[in-house]
């Protein structure tokens, strides 16, 4: 009996160690999270592309609905063509490629534009964060709301027109230029009530 005790208390400090050691690396991943513009031009592999996005499909959706849709370009001519109508797209030139989340209201919550641009969007940090836990470098263009950047998007990657291009995330190899930024403000915490 005492030996079972023990080997509980073992096992119960064990996994709190290891709970904290998760916490420890997310909140590390999190607060060096980053807007990569400088990428040295290095190719990104298709493995690692997938895991990204795989961690863009684990966000949460209104009601399960995963209103999205990702389109991943790794060639240089294609890269290319996007950037000529993405002016802010600083950094496409280098990146090893680009993922566009896309979101498609007649899939989302009550077939509502709203929940589909708010899925994509905790998508799209997820694949942010993804990229970062991977040493690797990521940046959210917006195509949305912009009328103009949409349609070059989807006129280049041949996207439906129901469907809404909602950014343009470069993922690439960082140069190291790129640092976080502490964005705490502790005067826009309002505790109990406004």
């Amino acid at each position: 009996m005492v030996i079972c005790l023990m080997a509980s208390l073992l096992l119960v400090g064990s996994v709190s160690a290891k709970d904290s050691e998760i916490e420890k690396d997310t909140f590390s991943v999190i607060h060096s999270r980053k807007s990569v513009k400088s990428f040295t031009g290095a190719s990104v592999s298709i493995e690692n592309l997938d895991k990204i996005i795989r961690a863009g499909m684990a966000a949460p959706t209104a009601v399960n609905k995963q209103p999205w849709s990702f389109v991943v370009v790794t060639e240089r001519k294609q890269l290319d063509a996007l950037a000529a109508g993405l002016s802010n797209a600083r950094g496409i030139n280098k990146a090893g490629a680009v993922i566009i989340v896309c979101a498609e209201p007649e899939k989302a919550n009550l077939h509502s534009k709203d929940f589909a641009i708010i899925d994509a969007s905790l998508a799209s940090e997820n694949i942010l964060l993804a990229t970062e836990a991977m040493g690797l470098g990521g940046h959210w263009i917006a195509s949305y709301p912009y009328e103009d950047k949409m349609k070059h998007v989807r006129t280049v990657l041949g996207i439906p027109t129901d469907v809404i291009p909602l950014n343009v995330i470069l993922v690439g190899v960082p140069t190291g230029e790129d640092k976080p930024k502490d964005k705490y403000q502790k005067d826009k915490i309002h505790w109990g009530k406004w």
